[in-house]
């Protein structure tokens, strides 16, 4: 008996953490969307302005691919809307011709900036104990 009421203990918690999720990027959709992005856009755009602070600075694809939560041909399809809007630049990695560098443009930048605390207020909402 305990087993099961530990099971369904996990079971609801997880239920819980994949509904606030949802309801989550559904509100950061809702949200952006009047800019053009969706939460996906945002986070890799989020993403490579944290790890690339400065103009200029490259992230390769392959360090992007494990922190979001999309497979790397969707990431991928992703990087080339960003591009196709003029957020984001790719370029060959001349080391390994394989690899694939990502920056952010300047207008990239600027809409990062201006979506920030519009990402950062769902969030807060959402997530707030």
């Amino acid at each position: 008996m305990a087993v099961n009421t530990v099971a369904t203990g996990l079971e609801e918690r997880w239920r819980d953490i994949l509904s606030v999720h949802a309801r989550t990027m559904c509100e950061i959709d809702r949200v952006l969307h009047p800019h053009g992005l969706g939460a996906s856009d945002f986070e890799v755009l989020d993403i490579l302005a944290t790890e690339s602070p400065r103009e200029g600075d490259q992230c390769r694809v392959q360090n992007l691919v494990g922190r979001v939560h999309l497979s790397q041909s969707a990431l991928s399809r992703l990087i080339g809307r960003l591009e196709k809007d003029g957020l984001v630049e790719r370029s060959m990695c001349v080391e390994d011709r394989r690899g694939v560098w990502v920056s952010l443009t300047r207008k990239g930048r600027e809409l990062h900036s201006a979506v920030l605390p519009l990402q950062r207020e769902v969030l807060a909402k959402m997530l707030d104990d």
